[in-house]
């Protein structure tokens, strides 16, 4: 059919890096080209015509192939368009210090977005871009803190409480392994845990590992409060390289709490029977309880895992038998006295 006594193909067009769009219609990528550059105010000269959603450039053999209403974008001598990832790398370059004007542009791109893939892009970037990373205090963050109790002053102060809480409810589980003894090892099996606790307690409950004010070999973030997941019990890594900042907003608090500090030695499975069966089968030897303890409770047996990297399978992995037990001291040896000439 001739071009002629074809209907008029409709696209919306924008110029490069503006959120504004606005339709034009035409029976030719020539047409729609003038018709935008008038628009626009741009010379034709030079100027091309691309797709927002991969870039791909607009020509005389494509332009009855595009679907109507594509959203294209008119590019002026010099410029490149690499989809609509370009418009992501924008906002991540400004991404350590947005300002009001990159939000604004965010919003207004999200509004008139109606791809779904894109709107989750740019909902993220938004929610990413919006955050008050940097403050610390409930009168500097007052959204961050709501749904918290009162006593909560300080983001450091809430996410110290939620690490504690964790390693107290593992203790929790250690102290009710003592019903896996018998009455007359019970005994033994809780002043070992009661040794934990001290220990714990003089660590405040290793709940360093989830503030960002803390050192570095204490901290399991950034200075910033930036949480890389460890990955699954069995690799190295987390090959999605999952991150999250619990500091940031409070969505983001909330979903941190989804996030597991997995015990590689399965505590439930393997870790806490093992303890219980040393103290049952010591026969007068010493159970190292701190071996135990690091199991338990230290970032020696526990990764930081997104949700999706935790895998509830059954690790088959076992305590070492050669650290159940302290090692003996060996017996000193008696210096003879120098006999004087």
């Amino acid at each position: 059919m001739s071009a002629v006594l074809r209907k008029p193909k409709t696209f919306k067009l924008r110029s490069l890096h503006s959120e504004k769009k606005f339709g034009v219609a035409g029976r030719s990528c020539e047409e729609v080209l003038r018709k935008g550059c008038q628009r626009l105010q741009l010379p034709i000269p030079g100027s091309r015509l691309c797709l927002y959603e991969d870039g791909t450039e607009l020509t005389g053999d494509y332009f009855w192939s595009a679907p109507d209403n594509s959203e294209l974008v008119l590019l002026t001598a010099g410029q490149t368009w690499q989809g609509f990832v370009s418009d992501i790398s924008r906002f991540l370059s400004v991404f350590q210090e947005p300002h009001a004007g990159v939000i604004q542009a965010a919003r207004q791109l999200l509004w008139d977005e109606r791809a779904p893939l894109r709107q989750k892009l740019l909902a993220d970037l938004l929610g990413t871009v919006s955050e008050n990373i940097a403050a610390e205090t409930r009168a500097e963050d007052p959204p961050w803190f709501e749904g918290l109790e009162s006593r909560f002053r300080s983001k450091s102060g809430y996410l110290r409480y939620s690490c504690e809480s964790r390693i107290r409810s593992y203790l929790r589980e250690v102290t009710s392994g003592a019903s896996l003894v018998g009455a007359e090892a019970r005994e033994e099996y809780l002043r070992l845990v009661g040794s934990m606790q001290q220990k714990l307690q003089a660590a405040q409950y290793n709940s360093s590992y989830f503030d960002r004010g803390a050192k570095a070999g204490r901290r399991l973030c950034t200075p910033e409060g930036w949480f890389s997941c460890q990955g699954p019990f069995d690799v190295d890594d987390c090959t999605s390289r999952h991150s999250i900042n619990p500091y940031s907003n409070r969505e983001s608090r909330v979903l941190f709490s989804t996030w597991n500090l997995d015990h590689v030695i399965e505590k439930k499975r393997v870790v806490v029977p093992a303890l219980a069966a040393a103290v049952h089968d010591a026969e007068g030897r010493e159970v190292d309880w701190e071996y135990f303890y690091r199991l338990l409770f230290t970032l020696e047996n526990l990764k930081l895992v997104h949700i999706a990297c935790h895998k509830k399978t059954t690790h088959k992995l076992h305590c070492d038998p050669s650290r159940v037990y302290c090692t003996p001291a060996a017996p000193r040896r008696k210096r003879h006295a120098r006999q004087r000439l």
